[in-house]
């Protein structure tokens, strides 16, 4: 299982490399929820989510002889652009598989920082399948999005900072896909303050890692037809679900409608601009506020990777959500 030591590890890779992003707070956002509410903005992390904590700590920690081989990812996005920049500053080939819908800022990011993208069909092929495939005639090294001891590091370093600029906090909501940055941030925070109580958030429509959370098991479903791109995940990862089930209260699930709420906010009142899966967690603890009134709880805003095109169409009703 992961441990705190990697974590404190990566945190020292990425010093001086990653951003160390504000924690954001918001006394009509309090107001409204009855809870003091402290958000860890990832959206201004380096390629805008916190996906460069763990891609970057995976590279970094590769040998020489590894790097060089180059690396290979499968992402919708945002872990896309994070192996790409990370194999970039570390002067490494990057080849990274998206899927063909995948948001065209992603895929424009993902090729800019010089990494070469495939394309797939999410609905009919597989990613894991395709990357293998490379991996075996590039000889490189595999970054996986979320099942890796190394990504999970890096991503929990992200709690590790909020909890050194809050103090001890009641409960921490973290948006979970494959369960990586919610794995990495509970083993932090149980680690800084044992007491605190961990929630995963996720979209109702993409409610795996709930269904595996309750039976004791992983359970897989059908890529959910979700905004959040992010988290249209069909499975937790083992490694992931491990830390999970000895360290996650729950998983509170978002209808996608809520989560637009969640963005309307932050852009309106707060003057920060989330995508839909940046938006879930902040959205879980408006959905779910009375399981949390009068607590100290963490919220990360995972990213910020939206078009304005999109983003628009999402506040302005232009783009369905049902």
């Amino acid at each position: 299982m992961l441990q705190f030591a990697e974590i404190q590890a990566a945190a020292a890779r990425l010093a001086g490399v990653a951003h160390r992003t504000p924690v954001l707070t918001s006394h009509t956002l309090d107001d409204l929820l009855g809870a003091q509410v402290f958000m860890k903005a990832e959206n201004l992390q380096r390629m805008g989510a916190f996906k460069f904590r763990g891609g970057y700590n995976a590279v970094n920690a590769l040998t020489e002889a590894e790097r060089a081989r180059g690396v290979v990812a499968f992402s919708s996005g945002n872990h896309a652009q994070a192996v790409a920049l990370a194999a970039r500053l570390h002067g490494c080939r990057a080849t990274i598989v998206m899927p063909h819908d995948a948001p065209a800022l992603k895929l424009a990011a993902t090729r800019g920082y010089g990494a070469q993208v495939i394309v797939y069909d999410r609905y009919k092929e597989d990613r894991a399948a395709i990357a293998a495939r490379l991996v075996d005639e590039q000889g490189a090294t595999l970054i996986p999005p979320f099942d890796d001891l190394r990504v999970m590091a890096g991503q929990g370093t992200a709690a590790l900072e909020l909890l050194q600029d809050t103090g001890p906090l009641d409960a921490l909501i973290v948006c979970a896909g494959g369960g990586g940055f919610l794995s990495g941030c509970a083993v932090a925070a149980k680690h800084l303050a044992p007491g605190i109580r961990m929630f995963g958030a996720e979209p109702e429509r993409g409610d795996d890692m709930r269904q595996s959370l309750r039976a004791g098991r992983i359970v897989s479903i059908d890529v959910p037809r979700t905004i959040c791109d992010g988290q249209q995940t069909q499975a937790v990862g083992r490694h992931t679900f491990e830390v999970i089930q000895a360290h996650v209260e729950d998983v509170l699930t978002v209808p996608d409608p809520v989560v637009v709420e969640a963005m309307r906010f932050a852009f309106e009142r707060m003057k920060v601009v989330l995508e839909p899966s940046g938006a879930c967690a902040l959205a879980a603890l408006m959905h779910h506020r009375d399981r949390l009134r009068g607590l100290r709880v963490g919220v990360t805003l995972s990213g910020g990777n939206v078009g304005a095109d999109r983003f628009a169409a999402l506040l302005t009703g232009a783009e369905r959500v049902d």
